[in-house]
């Protein structure tokens, strides 16, 4: 398959602090890739580099073959490349609808936003129960159903979740990952996860790549990596 983002040599800085390292990877379409490792090691920051929310200063970033390296952040959805950040960032003084509304705001096909707002509901039936409150009132699990669903209004080729399961009981994480899965099955979204939990992220993912103090250690298929004994000492707790 070909690759729909690819990553390579890239190098991203906090001011003087280098956060990336010559980092390449890259995700296949339909694919599910995680990225794991330690807190700090630059997980957030690879996601938040591929949309230019931090500026890459070396090497490049091409999404379905062109470069998007100095793409502007707001640009790519309308692309169909759209991330899910960390923490959520829902508007909390909008309501459930309001917030879905703002997920195809550069869509003109009525029809089919009205079909797909019928398919994130079913998806997520709490959402159409919840679609007049306000985000804010939400539960911390609502709120990242509404974030992902919010995501999905904007059709994506390509999901960036990061941390969708922080703060979520196992229930509702376990409840998340379904989602996840479905969308990528049903619907053949290519997805880049981010994922604090390294024993879903690798159940849930066809490949991982381990980063370590902004540099890749190591990319393997998803089940070699669970059956890795330096994987399981270090991030699965065996």
């Amino acid at each position: 398959m070909a690759a729909i983002l690819e990553l390579t040599g890239v190098c991203a800085h906090y001011g003087r602090i280098q956060a990336l390292r010559d980092v390449s990877l890259h995700v296949d379409e339909g694919e599910i890739v995680t990225i794991i490792g330690a807190n700090g090691a630059g997980k957030s920051t690879t996601l938040m580099t591929i949309c230019g929310i931090v500026m890459a200063s070396a090497g490049d970033v091409r999404y379905m073959g062109e470069s998007i390296r100095d793409t502007r952040a707001d640009l790519l959805p309308e692309r169909g490349l759209c991330q899910v950040p960390e923490g959520r960032r829902i508007f909390p003084r909008l309501t459930v609808r309001e917030n879905l509304d703002m997920g195809a705001f550069f869509r003109r096909d009525v029809d089919e936003i009205e079909a797909d707002l019928g398919m994130v509901f079913r998806l997520f039936p709490v959402l159409f129960e919840r679609r007049k409150q306000h985000g804010g009132t939400l539960s911390g699990g609502e709120q990242q159903m509404l974030a992902i669903a919010r995501a999905l209004m904007s059709r994506p080729k390509m999901l960036l979740l990061d941390e969708p399961s922080l703060g979520l009981s196992p229930m509702i994480s376990q409840h998340i990952f379904r989602i996840i899965k479905n969308v990528n099955e049903e619907r053949g979204m290519t997805i880049l996860l981010v994922e604090q939990n390294a024993n879903i992220a690798l159940r849930l993912a066809d490949r991982a790549y381990v980063l370590e103090t902004g540099t890749v250690v190591m990319e393997d298929s998803a089940e070699r990596m669970r059956e890795n004994t330096d994987i399981k000492k270090a991030y699965l707790g065996q």
